[in-house]
């Protein structure tokens, strides 16, 4: 017999296998399509009857990844009106008292789906969590900057759906005072918003940000000039009004393009200089400091007070992914490489550094470790101290198992398919190669649900005085204080 539950909108039926329920697809806020799509979420309407909630649900506005990235990372579109939806896995549904976690993809805002095949929640549920994937809406609606909408409606979706799951994961198994979220890249910085934002408190209980920052966000009237590029790219005012009206495929192929547009040349003059500076000319939709959702800077606002129990960390070599398969890092000579650095502002003696330290280095791995360190480490050392100094408990963690698929390392997005135990599962991707060690996977996924579990996963927390990092490879180690000297070279830099 397949398990059924009851939530506030109405019954449930979903599947079960091997001891795990899934109910997938389920909406929790009314469909955003239309003249919604840009306007504050609303709660889901309650259905008559067994709402069947066997198949993932629609995912929000995108286009799949283009390649060479899209050969490496795995897509899932479907369109649809209910696409703010989550998917619950859980071993227990009915019971009560079970640690959830809430997980929100990552995808740069402009795409991401509970859906991913490496995002299955089963071993979470099969070693005792209840585990949630949400959807939330992305690209110019759910970053938008319009006269006539609230700011940051992505957050805001994020924001129903823990105040979703504040009101309904007792109905499977759940207990709602002990609520971990998590994310990784746009999810991860999804996180640390969340961390800082008023209407979010109390809605959990604590965070892991992987690979994400607590300073990727932008000032509203930066962000405006991403959204006014959007709806002149469709020959429309810049309202939501006229955003609304416009069919959805071109409204996604013209925050694509977009989006594209900002990773080939970052120009401060054009973009705004807090748009250019969160996205590092990878990125470039952001939640906005509006002074409501978003009060500040999050690791800003963290610092002062009130932090939740933090676990972060990221690769050991993020930026790979994003400049081996392009090649960019084959692009960098010796005699190119002064140049990157000044469109950078590294100072010579910054990049003489990097490259003493890594003698066999070409001068595109040299900029790649440096890109890792600016746009990856550095901020989540920064968010590490100011929850630290806003009074939480951290725990840092750096993942550095090579795959040795493409020559990407310890690349961007690497560490997903430990965290969730899903190695090997059709459609999660081909980053982590034919023969990934399970074992470093158990360890990992163990860490996690004993985070969300106690608050402990397994090491020493950190400190500003004792830099403590749990080291994730195929031998495990803890590490003080990695990579010092190029930390503290950094500083004078980062704090201009």
């Amino acid at each position: 017999m397949e398990p059924t539950v009851r939530i506030a909108t109405g019954q449930l039926r979903g599947t079960e296998h091997e001891g795990v329920s899934r109910f997938l697809g389920i909406p929790y806020a009314a469909p955003a399509v239309g003249a919604a799509r840009f306007r504050a979420p609303r709660p889901a309407p309650a259905w008559d009857g067994t709402r069947e909630a066997t198949h993932h649900g629609p995912t929000a506005l995108q286009a799949p990844y283009p390649p060479p990235i899209g050969n490496l990372l795995p897509s899932s579109v479907l369109d649809g009106p209910d696409y703010l939806n989550v998917s619950v896995w859980t071993p227990d549904a009915g019971g009560s008292g079970l640690p959830v976690m809430v997980w929100f993809p990552g995808g740069a805002f402009v795409r991401g789906a509970n859906s991913i095949a490496t995002y299955d929640g089963s071993a979470f549920a099969r070693d005792g969590v209840v585990l949630v994937g949400v959807n939330y809406r992305l690209g110019v609606a759910g970053c938008p900057v319009l006269p006539d909408a609230p700011t940051n409606l992505g957050i805001r979706d994020q924001i129903l759906a823990l105040e979703w799951v504040q009101e309904n994961i007792a109905a499977f198994g759940g207990d709602p005072g002990n609520v971990t979220i998590f994310g990784e890249s746009a999810g991860g910085m999804s996180v640390a918003t969340l961390m800082a934002s008023p209407p979010a408190r109390g809605l959990f209980r604590r965070a892991i940000v992987q690979s994400g920052s607590g300073a990727a966000v932008a000032e509203a009237d930066d962000l405006r000039r991403v959204t006014e590029a959007v709806a002149s790219r469709l020959g429309v005012p810049a309202t939501a009004a006229a955003l609304s009206s416009v069919d959805p495929n071109a409204l996604r192929d013209a925050q694509t393009a977009v989006g594209l547009e900002l990773s080939m040349g970052s120009d401060p003059a054009r973009w705004g200089a807090t748009t250019v500076r969160a996205g590092l000319g990878i990125m470039g939709f952001f939640p906005c400091i509006d002074g409501d959702v978003v009060p500040g800077v999050p690791a800003d606002v963290i610092a002062g007070g009130g932090a939740v129990p933090l676990l972060t960390g990221t690769t050991a070599e993020e930026f790979r992914l994003f400049a081996v398969p392009t090649g960019v890092a084959a692009s960098v000579t010796p005699e190119t490489l002064p140049l990157v650095a000044a469109r950078y502002g590294w100072p010579t003696d910054l990049v003489d550094l990097y490259s003493a330290n890594r003698p066999a280095a070409s001068p595109g791995d040299v900029v790649t470790a440096m890109l890792t360190d600016v746009a990856f480490w550095l901020p989540t050392v920064r968010l590490a101290e100011s929850a630290g100094a806003g009074g939480a408990p951290v725990h840092v963690y750096e993942f550095a198992w090579r795959t040795e698929v493409a020559g990407l390392g310890a690349s961007h997005a690497l560490e997903l398919g430990f965290v969730f135990d899903t190695l090997g599962r059709e459609g999660s991707g081909p980053l982590t190669g034919e023969n990934p060690p399970q074992a470093l996977a158990t360890e990992m996924h163990a860490a996690w649900v004993a985070f969300a579990t106690t608050g402990e996963p397994g090491w020493q927390a950190y400190t500003p005085e004792q830099r403590v990092v749990l080291r994730f490879d195929s031998a495990s180690e803890v590490v003080v204080d990695p990579r010092a000297e190029e930390r503290r070279a950094w500083q004078p830099l980062l704090s201009r």
